[in-house]
């Protein structure tokens, strides 16, 4: 074990740079990016009004903040498994996936009334945490060792 972790010293520090980083991104949310939606969700957001928010500027916060987390997690993933046909599907599913969440994200608030902030919450959650690198890393591991 020590012997794995001497030969991939580099691989360690900057997997412990990139996953830092992650974690800075949260830490200073709500300094780096405009979302009225933060206290909300902190708050009893069953019961209470959406927030007043600016259309633009939270699509804009919320587009930078999945793409800092999605730029971060495909290094994670070229890092880890240093394949670039691999990295360039996960890029795909990046931007698929942000497509389909972010005009559902919009739909939900301007269309759908109160009772849909679960939904509206779990939608909001996966354009602005890294989850799907908790999804891709084991799947894209599983795959290797398949191709064993």
């Amino acid at each position: 074990m020590l012997e794995i972790l001497r030969n991939n010293k580099l691989k360690l520090l900057l997997l412990v740079i990139l996953v830092l980083l992650l974690a800075a991104i949260r830490a200073f949310e709500s300094f780096l990016f405009y979302d009225p939606f933060l206290p909300y969700f902190k708050n009893d957001y069953l019961n209470l009004a959406f927030p007043k928010f600016d259309g633009f500027l939270l699509f804009a916060g919320m587009s930078l903040r999945y793409f800092l987390n999605a730029l971060i997690s495909l290094a994670i993933i070229y890092v880890l498994f240093k394949d670039n046909k691999l990295t360039q599907f996960a890029m795909l599913l990046y931007v698929v996936l942000f497509v389909l969440l972010i005009s559902v994200f919009f739909i939900l608030i301007t269309f759908a009334d109160q009772h849909n902030n679960f939904l509206l919450f779990y939608v909001r959650r996966f354009l602005i945490q890294p989850l799907f690198l908790l999804l891709f890393v084991p799947a894209f591991y599983y795959q290797k060792l398949d191709k064993r």
